[in-house]
């Protein structure tokens, strides 16, 4: 394929900024890192298996998501049929079309007179009405989304199968919920039972929004639960229905799941769970509400010897911090199901989110900034965004980042705010500070603190997790102070 008509015409940067632009152009959107792999990897020969295998994913998910869908929208993008075959052909006559027209540049043409291969990361120009400001998740269909293979494909994968269950894991302002809710998208446009044709309803429910007075007590947490997916499903509320005096609170939920969400609904409900860690603080419910848990995982796998209405049940569970609470193995959801643990971003996929951004850094650049934050996604997002705002210099940005007139102060003054509203946390994180090496604390004190984001767990041991966070609390906090 390297001798096709596309690549004796141009190279592949050449033909990616082609397909880039029409798509942003139709829809507000870049290609994504995924999207840009299968059009190389087709682009070179390669057959879906193998970009998959080198990419990170499944074949499945390329062969029958990813790859029918670029397709789709480079045809709708470019007002032709695009498909495998025909692309290279396709992008490079648009290519000549452009250059015929006057609408390329003066290094485009030097690139199709050279035939000069660089680098397929091309910076597009954004106005910054269409910038997105880096608070909360990052919304579906949004072109600052970027994905660290192969956690998605394994969860698009998995949510696919009867009584699943998902755990999601990563330190605050990870990207958890952002990655939770394109599960329940992807999940949403499946067809899990085609035989019987089963509608796929998709519920979201943070334990944040629980009021204080639901982790009083077991009973009223359940009601709350049940309630919340209830309206959450658009169903009528018989909760009350369900409670009988007769039998425990969780009897009482399982019967109202299996005798009246589930029936109603007459499909596949996947049901995501997020700041789960707020059960963790509430011992007297949190084990019997996850055992609860742990038990409907189970019938679903028991087939045909349980009630087979529990495989319609898939569970997404995503918390901050490893569960300190102690929990009977046999018991936890924590040790079944996917486990997907999020990390920082690559150096790669920061230059893949500085393209959205229409950013040009060097690589010396890169690296100044991946020691400052070490790829703390929501802390990238911030810097890229203000240097695509023209607020400040990268040098500027760096200067001041660990100042409280930086892009970071609000961040980091919530989390002072939190260690000093908990001394013991905050003598405990005085001690990494002062260390140039790992230091072993209590557990508990360790989870927290891995949870806010503020250390990295090595084994029994922890570290600061990044330099910012070094320099300002080494100089904004000692034990007196707090």
């Amino acid at each position: 394929m390297a001798d096709s008509i596309g690549e004796q015409i141009i190279p592949f940067e050449l033909a990616l900024k082609v397909a880039n632009a029409a798509v942003f152009a139709k829809n507000s959107r870049h290609l994504r890192n995924i999207e840009v792999a299968v059009l190389r990897g087709a682009w070179l020969g390669q057959k879906y298996d193998q970009i998959a295998l080198e990419s990170g994913y499944t074949p499945e998910y390329i062969k029958h998501d990813v790859g029918p869908k670029l397709w789709h929208i480079l045809s709708s993008s470019l007002g032709e049929k695009v498909n495998k075959t025909n692309f290279m052909a396709v992008l490079a006559q648009r290519a000549i079309q452009e250059e015929d027209t006057g609408k390329r540049d003066n290094r485009d043409r030097e690139i199709i007179l050279e035939r000069f291969a660089v680098s397929p990361r091309l910076p597009i120009s954004i106005s910054s009405s269409k910038l997105e400001p880096p608070i909360g998740l990052v919304v579906l269909n949004s072109a600052f989304y970027v994905e660290r293979p192969p956690a998605e494909s394994r969860c698009y994968e998995e949510i696919t199968r009867s009584g699943a269950l998902i755990r999601i894991k990563a330190p605050s302002q990870m990207g958890k919920t952002s990655l939770m809710v394109r599960i329940l998208a992807h999940a949403k446009k499946q067809n899990f039972d085609s035989d019987d044709g089963l509608e796929v309803h998709t519920v979201a429910l943070s334990l944040q929004q629980a009021d204080r007075l639901a982790f009083t007590d077991l009973d009223r947490f359940l009601r709350w639960f049940c309630a919340s997916i209830t309206r959450k499903l658009h169903l009528p509320h018989r909760v009350e229905d369900y409670w009988s005096e007769t039998f425990g609170s969780k009897s009482n939920c399982t019967a109202y799941f299996e005798d009246c969400l589930l029936p109603d609904i007459n499909g596949v409900l996947v049901l995501a769970l997020d700041q789960l860690d707020e059960v963790f603080l509430h011992p007297e419910i949190a084990d019997d509400f996850f055992t609860l848990l742990r038990s409907w995982y189970e019938e679903a796998a028991y087939g045909d010897s349980g009630n087979p209405l529990w495989q319609n049940l898939r569970l997404i569970i995503v918390h901050s911090t490893e569960v300190y609470i102690p929990l009977d193995i046999n018991k936890s959801p924590f040790n079944v199901g996917l486990a997907i643990e999020l990390q920082a971003f690559t150096t790669e996929q920061v230059f893949d989110l500085l393209s959205c951004y229409g950013l040009n850094l060097s690589e010396s650049e890169i690296s100044e900034l991946m020691e400052l934050v070490a790829g703390h996604p929501y802390l990238v997002q911030q810097a890229f965004y203000h240097l695509a705002q023209h607020d400040l210099t990268l040098n500027q940005l760096v200067q001041m980042a660990a100042t409280d007139a930086g892009i970071y102060s609000n961040h980091l003054h919530r989390h002072l705010r939190n260690l000093q509203e908990h001394p013991q946390l905050a003598a405990a994180y005085e001690q990494v500070l002062k260390s140039s090496q790992p230091v072993e604390l209590e557990q508990l004190l360790a989870f927290k603190l891995h949870s806010m984001g503020l250390v990295t767990l090595r084994e029994n041991q922890v570290a600061i997790s990044c330099e910012l966070y070094r320099r300002y609390f080494g100089r904004a906090m000692t034990v007196d102070e707090l």
